[in-house]
């Protein structure tokens, strides 16, 4: 997801200073829910497919739209929660009284809709700047606890930190996830991770292990993974083929099936997009080829879902659009 511009907008009684930090900046490398209430009073992940939307930018709606307005997702995250403290749509979720959160809450659940925090996003780069894992896992867990959010989505994007190869990146994530899931027990809290494609290279970032390795390491800690497949290049994961089947050699083993092959169950493979041709700097599909895609990858007996960056660019309208030759709303 892309870092847009920098606004300064009225949000109800107090001005809020929009950072737009995405969960997807440009790399420096080339309705079903589970009905299971916890006595946290949150709900269980729900089962794939998985229909995922993120929300950054001011829409003209303090904090998350209406439920009635998001038919056909199941999953509203919230962006971002940085290490200086809660931003754009996290940030206009604090600036709500506790009966606006908890009717926004039970209207969510009631629609089957899991209402989550993202974390760092192109903003933070927690691993070069030297910030402990575990301490920052817990103030965030903390967070997510404090306004009664189902979970927490885990957008890192130190890529820096990645390309040393070092394995430093990797480790910072398992330590992490790790703590995350102690404070934010699995089954109680949504868990999920957001990285890009090309991470999950065995050629590319083997030397440090890459995405395979966070995911031998604690991929059973985390609910599934929203993977952005955009930004890496003008043609990259623009066709069904190069998508689900064969990457290219820029990227090797990083198309949907490849992934699995690797060792990532179909079911937590989450196919990312941008909404708009804006809302990134390459990679977009339009809603009728994603649609061809989803279809393709389900006759293969994948169920992961479809995540879009962003709200208000990818209304119901659009999820409708994309699951309409798979799982039609």
């Amino acid at each position: 997801m892309k870092s847009i511009s920098l606004w300064l907008l009225a949000v109800s009684a107090f001005n809020a200073f929009q950072a737009f930090a995405a969960p997807s900046n440009v790399p420096t490398i080339g309705k079903s829910a589970n009905k299971n209430i916890t006595t946290h009073g949150v709900q269980a992940a729900p089962a794939a497919p998985h229909w995922v939307v993120y929300a950054d930018s001011y829409d003209g709606t303090t904090g998350p739209p209406a439920a009635s307005a998001l038919q056909g997702y199941n999953v509203f995250n919230l962006a971002f929660l940085l290490l200086e403290g809660a931003w754009d749509k996290a940030y206009e979720w604090t600036s709500l009284t506790d009966a606006q959160r908890s009717s926004v809450k039970s209207q969510y659940a009631a629609a089957g809709i899991k209402l989550v925090v993202s974390v760092f996003g192109s903003t933070d780069v927690p691993t070069s700047s030297g910030v402990d894992p575990i301490a920052t896992a817990n103030t965030m867990a903390a967070w997510v606890k404090k306004y009664n959010l189902d979970g927490i989505d885990v957008d890192y994007e130190d890529f820096n930190a990645f390309n040393a190869a070092d394995g430093s990146a990797e480790n910072w994530l398992i330590s992490f996830t790790k703590q995350l899931r102690t404070q934010l027990p699995q089954g109680q809290y949504i868990l999920t991770h957001a990285p890009v494609a090309p991470w999950f290279s065995p050629v590319s970032f083997g030397k440090g292990g890459g995405y395979l390795k966070v995911h031998q390491q604690v991929g059973s800690l985390i609910d599934w993974y929203n993977i952005q497949f955009y930004n890496q290049g003008a043609s990259e994961y623009t066709t069904c083929a190069n998508l689900l089947t064969t990457s290219s050699n820029t990227w090797p083993q990083t198309a949907v099936f490849q992934i699995a092959a690797n060792g990532v169950p179909l079911d937590k493979i989450v196919i990312g997009k941008p909404a708009t041709a804006s809302d990134s700097t390459n990679g977009f599909v339009s809603t009728s080829t994603l649609a061809s895609c989803l279809s393709q990858a389900k006759a293969k007996n994948w169920n992961g879902g479809a995540m879009a960056w962003q709200y208000s660019h990818a209304p119901s309208s659009w999820i409708k659009s994309v699951r309409a030759s798979s799982w039609a709303v």
